[in-house]
């Protein structure tokens, strides 16, 4: 058996997206700049997807410009702003949670000489919102806070920090991260208080290399690279029309079954949840309580057993699961999500992340537990011998 858990590292696209790909390849294959016949067919297509997916967030095309991905767009939404705000003030403020193509750029503006306030996160990895307030009071010129983490599923209060901005009449213009959210927590950027917004399409079962960014009309960005002004002067380059269809197949399908796919997948992960504090002892579970949490991540820390043994062992038996970020996977680091929560050395060590998609079945998660119970005892009968595992 095959069981794919590692859904937010990426998704696999459906028939349906790999059919539109095709299309694109075969009948849309002209230059949406081009003004004969074969551009202006192109052009339309690019139109209409970039509606359709605005629409499923809330959002006017005329808002709505595609990139390569996530960090594209996360670093288009900061740097971008920030080039556009020379005159502002230069403090900034992010939380020390945020994916590496948010944080890594919040550390590189710092040594630039930007004053960056990074917000500490309780326990359960949720932003702290009095210190929110206290960092909007000395009115940053921009607030970034993603809306789901990618190693725990922490939910970030991003309703009650948008109000926060609303009510303080600040003008710090805020980004939202909605990467590991968009079809797995229903938002509207219009009815929330966010300036710009990424997303990512290989997370919601689209192709790989290609995103979007939602920038709320009167927000201003400077491009990061020139050439023939595609996407609003934004984003030149000719755009990946058959990777935008695709993921505009992706959101349509995502956005059709939405809340069934949601409580399927906050079902999945409460009996894996379960079955693992019922048969394993000595855990530690590192995601948030259900009120605080997607549904599509679980976060486990099983003592004495470091996680990337038990990863390749899981492997073995089909199961494929991950350490943490995919982004920082292959370099041996420790998660810096889980050291901002207090975890000990321990339980950074030996951190598993299960995220799930919406085609995953119970009977995985029955085989994925059966596998856990016998590897994990095996694992640390080997590492401990006779003695008990102690915290």
């Amino acid at each position: 058996m095959e069981v794919y858990l590692d859904n937010s590292a990426t998704t696999k696209p459906t028939p349906e997206v790999i059919m539109a790909i095709n299309r694109a390849y075969t009948e849309y294959y002209g230059n949406p700049s081009s003004l004969h016949r074969k551009g202006l067919e192109a052009e339309r297509v690019l139109f209409q997807a970039r509606r359709e997916i605005a629409s499923a967030i809330g959002a006017a095309p005329e808002e709505f410009l595609f990139t390569s991905g996530g960090t594209e767009s996360n670093n288009l939404a900061i740097l971008g702003f920030l080039k556009r705000s020379r005159h502002l003030n230069k403090l900034i403020a992010t939380t020390k949670i945020e994916h590496p193509s948010v944080l890594n750029v919040f550390k590189k503006l710092e040594s630039d000489g930007f004053e960056v306030a990074f917000l500490n996160v309780d326990s359960s990895g949720v932003v702290n919102l009095d210190e929110v307030k206290a960092v909007l009071d000395k009115e940053p010129v921009l607030l970034s806070v993603m809306m789901v983490n990618n190693e725990t599923g922490a939910l970030q209060p991003i309703a009650e920090i948008a109000q926060l901005l609303r009510s303080s009449g600040k003008k710090t213009v805020f980004h939202v991260d909605a990467v590991q959210a968009f079809g797995k927590v229903p938002f509207q950027v219009n009815s929330l208080n966010i300036d710009l917004l990424s997303i990512s399409g290989h997370k919601f079962h689209g192709p790989k290399g290609v995103g979007a960014l939602f920038v709320k009309k009167g927000v201003g960005l400077e491009p990061l690279f020139f050439g023939g002004n595609q996407e609003a002067g934004l984003r030149s380059g000719t755009e990946n029309l058959p990777a935008i269809l695709g993921m505009n197949t992706a959101a349509e399908q995502t956005v059709k079954s939405l809340t069934e796919d949601i409580a399927k997948m906050r079902s999945l992960k409460n009996r894996l949840q379960e079955e693992i504090e019922r048969n394993i002892p000595d855990i530690r579970i590192n995601s948030p309580s259900e009120a605080n949490c997607a549904p599509h991540i679980l976060n486990v820390s099983f003592l004495g057993v470091k996680s990337e043994i038990l990863l390749h062992t899981l492997e073995q038996d089909g199961i494929y699961v991950s350490s943490g970020s995919a982004c920082s996977s292959r370099k041996r680091s420790i998660s810096h999500v889980l050291q901002a929560m207090g975890r000990s050395e321990a339980e950074l060590d030996s951190a598993v992340r299960f995220s799930f998609n919406r085609f995953n079945e119970s009977a995985e998660i029955d085989y994925v537990v059966d596998r856990l119970q016998n590897h994990v005892a095996a694992l640390r009968k080997t590492i401990m011998g006779d003695r008990k595992w102690k915290r």
